[in-house]
């Protein structure tokens, strides 16, 4: 394999994540998740922030597979970093939630631990 192929290789990843960021964004939720299995509903997502974060990931996917030789490779890193910053402040409660509201949504309460270990015995 010639060294050349690599960031032609990563680019392809790269587009493949965004876009699945893209399609995600685009698709309502009910056509993957049919019921929310949470106790406490999650924070909304803003889709157009989602869709700007998967357009400034398939920005950079373009910039790795045009490489140094394409012409507008600076462009689409700049468009890409944009759109990307434009999506996390679009999103930034929603990703502040899903990293900061980890333990008390996983841990039930010592009662109903009891209440339910009373009832299968």
């Amino acid at each position: 394999m010639r060294i050349e192929l690599i960031p032609l290789i990563i680019g392809a990843v790269v587009g493949l994540i965004g876009l699945g960021l893209v399609f995600d964004a685009w698709t309502p939720d009910e056509v993957i998740v049919k019921r929310e299995r949470r106790r406490r509903p999650r924070v909304e997502r803003n889709r157009g922030g989602e869709t700007s974060i998967g357009f400034g990931v398939l920005c950079m996917a373009a910039a790795f597979i045009g490489r140094d030789t394409w012409r507008y490779s600076v462009i689409a890193v700049i468009a890409g970093t944009a759109l990307l910053l434009l999506g996390v402040i679009f999103n930034g409660r929603y990703i502040g939630a899903l990293l900061s509201n980890r333990g008390p949504l996983r841990r039930r309460p010592e009662a109903e631990v009891r209440e339910r270990a009373e009832r299968h015995t």
